[in-house]
């Protein structure tokens, strides 16, 4: 999506400027109308100037999660103790090791000392602080708790971060295994069965049709090496252009939540970040419609960004949560109940950090056993190679060496 440049006012009558990713200048104006920001001017960020500033920044280390936890753990410290904000942030600029979040705590001190709020500030640097960080400062700081909100984000950044680590982690070991079959059957392909082909072109033996089969394989693979690795490239290239593009991005993150034993993990791990980020973002004072909108923009997943869209168009169009989210398809009857009773008692929030927790605890059992609903299918994969080179390969060589005897 394009990126917009704004100047507007907030109630106060205090200017502000940042940018914000939005499909046209009417989202934009209506997102910054939900935040209490009146909007004066709305510019497209030129192409070339994103371009530029992607060029700039490629060869600077990216902002982690854990840097963007320590900020914010750093500022409730500040925040509550009573430190200026200006001379907090400065000697947090000092003391930062990432170079990019130190040019943005530098510039953000320069915006606080000429006027500007700290939520405008931060807003101008989108690739650190997204649009649910800046808003949740946004609301305390008009609220008086601002402490309070670096605190919740900084509980809520620790969890996500906690939820994401814990995926990659059981991960991990079924992708190391893949990639070693692969290899094996690269080295094989290369080294090793060209040497029996050889060997078996000497004894002029009749051989089985698998033999024949893996190498005629292995002979293609040496002759065209170049065109097969240009393909694999090409193919790579065109999956990750295509599962980036706006149609094809969410036709794949459906699809990767339907995957065998992987998938289910997938979709309670997103759903998890975004109940415990629609929580986050209602308890600090963020309006319904806007924190579904906010929420649904910091998912990886364009899929369940639609059908969180879905309840916010839903909810505007004077629905009730519930019946908004039962209408996306994507929660449990269990979710639901617990959703509507919320809504009934007036802890919506209280509600959604129950749905995280009942999520991330089905996320930290299905980890605990991935390993062992992996495993059967890597063996049957190691399986079916062994017994492919036992037909092939050993099979011919056995027969060769009775025929020696």
């Amino acid at each position: 999506m394009p990126n917009f440049r704004y100047k507007g006012r907030t109630g106060r009558g205090q200017a502000v400027t940042g940018e914000i990713e939005a499909e046209t200048s009417d989202a934009v104006a209506a997102q910054l109308m939900n935040t209490g920001i009146t909007p004066v001017e709305i510019d497209a960020v030129a192409e070339r100037e994103l371009d530029q500033r992607r060029a700039a920044g490629i060869f600077r280390p990216r902002t982690s999660l854990d840097d963007l936890i320590l900020f914010s753990r750093q500022m409730y410290a500040l925040t509550k103790s009573g430190v200026p904000l200006a001379r907090g942030l400065r000697g947090l600029a000092e003391s930062t090791r990432n170079e990019r979040l130190r040019e943005a705590v530098g510039e953000i001190v320069e915006d606080l000392e000429s006027g500007r709020d700290l939520a405008g500030s931060m807003s101008r640097h989108p690739e650190i602080f997204g649009p649910m960080y800046v808003n949740i400062v946004r609301v305390g700081e008009n609220s008086g708790t601002l402490e309070e909100s670096f605190k919740r984000l900084a509980t809520y950044l620790q969890r996500d971060r906690d939820t994401r680590q814990r995926v990659k982690s059981a991960l991990f070991y079924p992708t190391i295994v893949v990639i070693a079959i692969f290899i094996a059957i690269a080295i094989l392909t290369v080294w090793v069965i060209p040497a029996f082909s050889g060997m078996f072109a000497r004894f002029d033996a009749e051989l089985p049709w698998a033999t024949r089969v893996i190498i005629a394989t292995s002979d293609f693979a040496r002759e065209h090496w170049l065109w097969i690795f240009g393909l694999i490239v090409a193919a790579i290239i065109g999956f990750r252009w295509w599962s980036k593009s706006p149609s094809g991005r969410p036709t794949w993150d459906r699809w990767k939540m339907n995957l065998p034993v992987v998938g289910s993990i997938v979709r309670r791990a997103t759903l998890a970040r975004f109940a415990r980020g629609f929580a986050t973002s209602f308890r600090a004072g963020v309006p319904l419609t806007r924190a579904l909108a906010l929420v649904s923009r910091s998912l990886d997943n364009a899929y369940l960004a639609e059908r969180i869209d879905g309840m916010r168009d839903g909810v505007e169009r004077g629905e009730s949560l519930h019946r908004s989210a039962a209408a996306t398809g994507i929660f449990t009857p269990l979710v639901l109940q617990m959703i509507q009773v919320g809504e009934e008692t007036g802890s919506v929030d209280d509600m959604l950090d129950e749905v995280a927790d009942f999520y991330e605890q089905e996320v930290a059992y299905e980890l605990e056993n991935l390993s062992a609903a992996i495993q059967p299918i890597l063996i049957i994969a190691v399986g079916i190679m062994v017994l492919i080179l036992a037909l092939g390969i050993f099979l011919p060589l056995w027969s060769l060496g009775g025929a020696a005897l």
